[in-house]
């Protein structure tokens, strides 16, 4: 698999002008452009922000393909596998790829870790009304000017401070594409559920010990990030914390309908450490399981 250290080599790979920057460059693909990047799947030490509607050909990152139908951005961070090949699109495209040393001495630097969708799916691409889509637009423009003029102290600021805004503006219509897709959303959090009672059924937390997020977002053919994401737009909670839920909700029937003690049942539910299992019952409950127990007891 081929490995681009730097964009220059990814730009001569290709047959592209030599970038402005060496650290970052623009990519636009013209009106119905056969676009390929790469002679196969390849990775690269710097991030990448697409805008595309494609018609015809072949994009992925993650595990799954681009289908034509999911979403018009795609945000790729360093090292993630990517394969791009004879792309034919329906309107303009732009790439924009900046080294992940581009933003040393920035806040970006580290702040752009916030941003999950960097470890989606494809299939988890984000879709833009037309109103959002003439905002990147109007963005990438401001980007494009700055990096087209004679590159100054003062250029790295700003363009830095351009792509934050479309990182910002990613974000808010994540949010908005989260709350358009409650059915979507419900139908998540329902087989979420189911997965967790199939698990627990299946004697799963005996052999395995506690779910992952991982293993239930692979159940569901989504990203781990974007199942977190997901459920914390619609429950006010990740992923994560619903596992620990249902877990206890689990504990509280088994402290009141068993004899068994609270490290017993903590090791039933896949919990090795017992104080912590303790821990986080009272943490989700207000009780300790003995005084949760002591309760229905008395």
């Amino acid at each position: 698999m081929q490995h681009f250290k730097t964009i220059t080599e990814l730009h001569n790979t290709n047959g592209y002008p030599s970038p402005e920057n060496p650290q970052i460059s623009l990519v636009t693909c013209q009106d119905l452009k056969a676009c390929t990047i790469g002679n196969s799947k390849f990775t690269s030490d710097f991030y990448m922000i697409a805008f595309k509607k494609i018609k015809s050909g072949h994009f992925l990152y993650g595990k799954t393909k681009y289908d034509f139908d999911n979403g018009s951005m795609a945000f790729v961070k360093p090292r993630q596998i990517i394969e791009i090949s004879n792309i034919e699109l329906t309107e303009k495209a732009f790439i924009i790829f900046f080294h992940e040393d581009y933003l040393l001495k920035h806040n970006l630097h580290s702040g752009i870790k916030k941003y999950g969708y960097f470890d989606y799916e494809v299939n988890e691409a984000l879709h833009l009304s037309p109103k959002e889509e003439d905002i990147i637009w109007d963005i990438f423009n401001k980007i494009q000017s700055e990096y087209n003029n004679n590159q100054d102290e003062y250029s790295k600021d700003i363009i830095v401070a351009h792509i934050d805004s479309i990182l910002k503006y990613a974000q808010r219509f994540y949010k908005r594409q989260f709350l358009n897709r409650t059915v979507y959303s419900g139908t998540i959090i329902s087989r979420f559920t189911e997965i967790l009672k199939l698990y627990v059924e299946n004697g799963n937390l005996q052999s395995n010990g506690l779910p992952t997020v991982k293993y239930i977002a692979s159940e569901l053919a989504i990203s781990s990030r974007y199942l977190s994401d997901l459920l914390k737009q619609e429950t006010g909670r990740a992923a994560l914390e619903h596992i620990h839920i249902f877990l206890i909700d689990e504990a509280k029937n088994m402290l009141v309908h068993t004899d068994n003690t609270v490290a017993e049942i903590g090791y039933h539910l896949g919990f090795e450490n017992p104080p912590y299992f303790s821990r986080l019952f009272k943490k989700e409950v207000g009780l300790t399981p003995l005084e949760y127990k002591n309760q229905f007891l008395n």
